[in-house]
């Protein structure tokens, strides 16, 4: 079997902690949670509601692919990788890497973010999220799975279409 990285990808509230924590367990390999990995001025950022610029997500998505290269073995990371260039810079991290996208509306996000307790990332940052969001469905290596479904589903989704890539890569 292959190396098993992935990322569960997708915008503010779409369950990339959630479904991520479920298939790390699952597949029995470590969990990156790429928001313990924003430096204290991009969360800043977000606390004021200002969204981050390219510049600002550059050397986070650095970090989160130097993260990815020490576990060889496996690891899933959970991280938006809105655009294609980001996740361009995970995959030069691990080449082999596949994403699981969680795609849901704007409205669902909103939703979603809005009834979330203690979390820095605030309602008013959403849309930015879907004007950054570059859909990653035609890359190769990417899944996309219906964001509203249950956590079980998504889960369940996730680790076998993970399986089935890594076992006949």
């Amino acid at each position: 079997m292959g190396t098993m990285q992935a990322v569960v990808m997708g915008v503010a509230g779409c369950g990339k902690s959630a479904v991520g924590r479920r298939v790390a367990a699952q597949l029995g390999v470590p969990l990156i949670e790429g928001d313990d990995f924003h430096t204290l001025r991009n969360i800043h950022k977000m606390e004021q509601g200002v969204p981050l610029t390219d510049l600002d997500r550059a050397g986070w998505l650095q970090a989160l692919g130097a993260r990815l290269a020490q576990y060889p073995q496996g690891a899933v990371l959970t991280c938006s990788a809105l655009k294609r260039i980001y996740r361009g810079t995970l995959r030069r991290a691990a080449p082999d890497l596949r994403f699981v996208y969680l795609a849901i509306t704007q409205a669902e996000s909103l939703r979603r973010v809005t009834a979330r307790d203690g979390h820095f990332y605030p309602p008013s940052l959403v849309a930015s999220q879907f004007e950054a969001l570059q859909d990653p469905a035609r890359e190769p290596g990417v899944l996309v799975l219906d964001g509203a479904a249950s956590l079980e589903e998504l889960s369940l989704k996730a680790v076998q279409w993970l399986e089935n890539e890594f076992n006949n890569a």
